[in-house]
């Protein structure tokens, strides 16, 4: 088993936790933002000190690496690759669409009703005026389709939902919800991207081995722009 801290400052929440053998053990939110700078380096503070105290050895940080707020992502993704440096600790990137989808399969959203079984979740992220960020998944996490940049209109996403229900959430399903009118479009509001949600795609990344190189990681916005520089320039 594990211990990990989770760092996610994605969107405006800024959110830190720990988990140990599968338990968060350790969480704190801030949802007041976005005043990442200013909280993050006190929560990441606490999760140490906390670990610290009960001798609980860190194995990994895990961190959400986009898409989502350039700020955000930047300020998260320099936290935890400071401290795999200071710490000798491995790293494990989290994509912010898919931990989206943690408390929804989870069916921990209020007033939910429960997923048919062909169900398709569509986490989005906003951009600007009527773009998102957005993915397709079934209720396994198996990307149907993979990230992109769509331009919502009332057929943005009609292959999907002439076949199935579709779900959709995220700080970016608001501009969908009086674009899209398909009876198979449903809206679940109030879900967040939060590091007590990362555990179980943490601890899957960790068990499969699938951690990240800490000199050349960086999160969602850069990684096409890295990819064609040679590693000596970066």
């Amino acid at each position: 088993m594990s211990t990990i801290l989770h760092i996610e400052t994605s969107t405006n929440a800024c959110s830190v936790a720990v988990s140990e053998d599968t338990q968060v053990i350790f969480q704190q939110e801030d949802h007041t933002g976005p005043n990442h700078a200013e909280k993050l380096g006190t929560f990441v503070d606490e999760a140490l000190s906390f670990t610290d105290n009960h001798a609980i050895p860190f194995d990994a940080v895990a961190v959400s690496c986009g898409p989502g707020s350039y700020t955000g992502l930047r300020i998260g993704v320099s936290m935890a690759k400071g401290i795999c440096y200071a710490r000798d600790l491995k790293l494990i990137a989290v994509p912010t669409l898919e931990l989206l989808c943690v408390p929804v399969l989870l069916g921990k959203m209020k007033d939910m009703k429960e997923l048919e079984d062909d169900a398709l979740l569509c986490p989005m992220l906003d951009a600007r005026r009527m773009e998102v960020y957005a993915a397709i998944y079934d209720r396994a996490l198996r990307p149907v389709r993979e990230t992109g940049a769509d331009i919502v209109d009332a057929n943005t996403y009609r292959e999907y939902l002439d076949q199935h229900p579709v779900y959709f959430f995220g700080n970016g399903a608001g501009k969908c919800m009086e674009t899209i009118n398909h009876p198979n479009a449903h809206y679940i509001d109030g879900v967040e991207p939060l590091a007590k949600w990362m555990q179980p795609l943490a601890d899957r990344r960790w068990l499969n081995g699938q951690t990240e190189d800490v000199a050349y990681f960086v999160p969602y916005y850069l990684k096409d722009f890295v990819a064609k520089m040679p590693k000596k320039l970066i």
